[in-house]
């Protein structure tokens, strides 16, 4: 007995260097070593046990490739059996065909989206997990898209600071053609192996997932080029595809090394432990502009969109054909000429990720004008426009509840997303008249609820977000979330050293989704109380969008709200008596039978302190304390 307990500690203890091995494998990239070694590590079984739970945790594992299965089947299998099979897999990997389905855009056209089989996605999550860290340590700073702790926010934050700060007004727009479908294979392969994954196995099976013949309408397609959208690899594939470009970018003018090193013209700002802050690179610019020839030019990306910042019109000119050169002779990627342009700022708007900006003269300076893109801003009309026409007419009081929650969190997911426009006032009050200029109408029609001015604000969140408007309005005793109260907010900028793989940072960073909030606003007509909707959106947002004893990110189909003190008679849905946790975690808190705990814990990495939490839930629930160092050790 005492044996299998100190091997289900040694187990227990090895799941937990799943972050520290995220650390180490950064660290080590970021000083430039080379990984030949790294199947082991992808084959482990921490690893796949983690990918086995991210994939339980994504809403797409439900959705079946050309097998016809889901996670669901993977599910019903023992977990020994799930790594048995992805090691078998992995010795001989030979990728079942990958399903295309097109995918409608709100331009009217179609996008192919590519589902492999689910045994595939789980094989592609474990390599994901191991080579992001080590991508992740190469990339530039002003690489956006598809990266954790990256966002938009950050992409039109960088715009904003060279537009306005740095006084660059002239912007190239480049536009790859087909980006995810015309990328050169062999190219990438010799990518990732500048980047040090130079294990030749692992190469050889991405090779494999490149070359997974597509099933089409019955019309099987071997790919010679491209990686699929929607397979679970594919975002990091093309970041490392561009960032090639992103350091050329930098390396004409930003990173150049001139002849006398960096000593005299490089200043650092560190922190007390030693860090990196900023670098102060002004004294090496001011001597390239006086003594060369060389383009100023900065660039910033998200995805395969990106924009290039540059001082004048004429390097601009020269830029916009160098660039368009460099990617057809280096990436073998074609541009579209009518898609791509040269914009002065001072002039005329450009438009990136659904904001459109330009500067205009403040003083003795320009300052940045921004607005939503008026593409966006019909979308939101559209959208908010064909809600609203349901809550008119309503066939019943639960269509009612249901529609005003998803009315309220379409409001505040885009007031969210475009708070970072200077002027995003002026267009959401356009929007808000479009939408509701007439809504007064509503109490003269016997089909519809009254509209009344005073209720109560029962949430929390949106109390402290909207309750100075005296625009809000209440139907049926439901608050209807004011479409035109919104101010703007400055987007946030983030240094390169703030990353998930530095233990600095990753555990103090917010983790809370916007998809999450959404769905608990929509839903909140499936809560026994309206006052338990409302606290729990609330205690989301306290934990930082975290399980309370674990503090892992929690995703909409892994994460509970429970009450801490159990309701006995009269319920007590209070925001000091919920909490939000882990669906395992959950599970634990409220399990009596021993077998059961004991599987649960084999897969539940806790340190002493989560489980004194889960025995503290447990006691209120009067439950038998766990005895964790019987199953599995303790984490000190």
């Amino acid at each position: 007995m005492a044996k299998r307990i100190v091997n289900k500690a040694e187990r227990n203890a090895e799941r937990y260097d799943a972050k520290e091995i995220g650390y180490q494998l950064y660290e080590d990239s970021l000083n430039g070593k080379r990984f030949d070694r790294l199947m082991p590590m992808i084959v482990s079984e921490q690893n796949i046990i983690l990918a086995y739970r991210n994939i339980c945790k994504n809403n797409g594992s439900k959705t079946p490739g050309t097998d016809g299965k889901t996670i669901v089947e993977i599910q019903n299998l023992p977990i020994e059996m799930v790594i048995k099979t992805i090691r078998n897999k992995l010795n001989y990997y030979q990728p079942k065909k990958v399903r295309r389905v097109e995918i409608p855009k709100d331009n009217g056209k179609t996008r192919p989206l590519g589902i492999p089989s689910i045994w595939d996605r789980l094989i592609q999550q474990c390599v994901l997990q191991v080579l992001e860290p080590i991508c992740e340590a190469k990339f530039h700073e002003r690489n956006n898209g598809f990266r954790p702790y990256r966002s938009t926010q950050n992409a039109i934050a960088q715009c904003y600071k060279m537009a306005q700060l740095q006084n660059l007004h002239f912007v190239v727009d480049v536009d790859i053609t087909g980006f995810f479908d015309n990328i050169d294979h062999s190219k990438l392969i010799r990518q990732l192996w500048g980047l040090g994954v130079q294990d030749r196995k692992l190469i050889m099976i991405i090779k494999q997932m490149l070359k997974a013949d597509i099933l089409f309408n019955d019309i099987v397609i071997t790919p010679e080029t491209g990686t699929p959208q929607g397979g679970i690899l594919s975002p990091l594939l093309a970041n490392v595809v561009l960032n090639e470009l992103d350091w050329w970018v930098a390396n004409q003018w930003e990173m150049f090394k001139i002849k006398e090193g960096s000593t005299g013209y490089e200043f650092t700002k560190v922190d007390n432990e030693g860090n990196i802050l900023t670098i102060d690179r002004t004294q090496k610019w001011n001597k390239l502009r006086a003594k060369t020839g060389l383009k100023e030019m900065y660039i910033t990306r998200y995805a395969d969109d990106f924009k290039i910042f540059c001082r004048n019109y004429a390097t601009a000119v020269k830029v916009m054909k160098a660039t368009n050169l460099w990617l057809a002779e280096n990436l073998h990627l074609q541009t579209s000429d009518e898609k791509s342009g040269i914009t002065n700022l001072r002039k005329n708007y450009t438009t990136f990720l659904g904001i459109k900006f330009k500067v205009v003269p403040k003083g003795n300076k320009w300052i940045i004008r921004s607005h939503m893109a008026d593409k966006s801003k019909a979308k939101v009309i559209s959208k908010l426009g064909s809600v609203w026409k349901d809550i008119k007419n309503p066939s019943k009081q639960s269509e009612l509840d249901k529609n005003i929650s998803l009315y309220n969190a379409m409001v505040m997911g885009m007031h969210n997303y475009y708070c970072m426009a200077t002027l995003v006032s002026a267009d959401f009050a356009e929007i808000a008249f479009k939408i509701t200029g007439k809504s007064n109408g509503m109490n003269h029609n016997r089909r519809c609820f009254p509209i009344e001015k005073q209720g109560e604000m029962t949430s929390k969140y949106i109390l402290e977000k909207y309750g100075k408007s005296k625009q809000c309005r209440w139907i049926n005793g439901r608050m209807i979330v004011s479409v035109g109260y919104i101010a703007y907010k400055y987007p946030k900028y983030k240094r390169r050293e703030v990353n998930k793989y530095v233990r600095k940072y990753s555990d103090a960073e917010n983790c809370i989704s916007f998809e999450v909030m959404k769905y608990l606003m929509e839903n909140a007509h499936f809560y026994p109380t309206l006052e338990m909707a409302d606290n729990a959106l609330s205690r989301y947002i306290a934990q930082k969008g975290k399980c309370a004893v674990t503090h892992n990110a929690l995703t909409v189909s892994d994460m509970m709200c429970e009450h801490i003190k159990p309701c006995k008679g009269e319920r007590n849905d209070t925001y000091r008596n919920l909490i939000i946790l882990s669906k395992e975690v959950s599970d634990l808190v409220g399990e009596e039978n021993s077998n059961k705990v004991s599987k649960l814990l084999k897969n539940l990495p806790l340190t002493k302190e989560m489980q004194d939490k889960i025995n503290k839930l447990r006691e209120h629930r009067e439950l038998e304390m766990i005895q964790f160092e019987d199953y599995i050790g303790t984490k000190k």
